[in-house]
């Protein structure tokens, strides 16, 4: 488990050890993420769609995605001493036309009962840190336009909106996704 620790940090509940993730972390990091959407898209994303979603679902996807992604796509995972796993990040090539350069933060999500303690600025920062080691020096994310958490969040730590939207469908629902971007210097 060493080689794949990456940094410690002290953040507002204690040590968090950012490593990279397994295979073996996938369970934890599905049920962070189902857990993670439910919590922040209630109100946002249609509830049945929202309650249809299961860990086991997840998991079985995030197996094959993980076994067969790319070498530059980085996946972090924050895991607190008392608490284990609370929180998965993942950054590589960003999707679309852009820039040689562009990277794109593709999920971040903190187990909901621990969101606000700072572990997504720990994560973020993190995939900052290493992005310029994958040949990013820009990076991209789509946030869901209602989600005004996430977008203030992303603003606090410097990313702003382009102008570039796009529609994603969520059971029979067509949602609005913000592009933002951020310069890493």
């Amino acid at each position: 488990m060493e080689e794949r620790l990456l940094e410690v940090v002290v953040y507002g509940a204690g040590m968090l050890r950012v490593q990279e993730m397994t295979e073996a972390d996938i369970d934890a990091v599905s049920a962070i993420r189902v857990r993670g959407w439910q919590a922040a898209y209630a109100g946002i994303v249609p509830q049945p769609y929202l309650d249809g979603m299961t860990v086991e679902d997840d998991a079985r996807e995030r197996r094959s995605w993980f076994r067969r992604s790319p070498d530059r796509v980085l996946n972090l995972v924050a895991i607190d001493d008392h608490a284990g796993t609370v929180g998965w990040a993942c950054l590589g090539p960003c999707r679309g036309e852009v820039p040689p350069g562009t990277g794109e933060v593709y999920a971040l999500y903190i187990r909901p009962d621990l969101t606000g303690n700072g572990i997504g600025t720990v994560l973020i920062n993190a995939l900052h840190s290493r992005a310029t080691g994958q040949q990013f020096d820009t990076l991209m994310l789509w946030v869901l336009q209602d989600n005004l958490r996430a977008r203030r969040f992303y603003e606090s730590l410097g990313y702003t909106a382009d102008g570039a939207t796009q529609s994603d469908t969520y059971g029979d629902t067509l949602l609005s996704e913000m592009r933002y971007r951020r310069t890493l210097l």
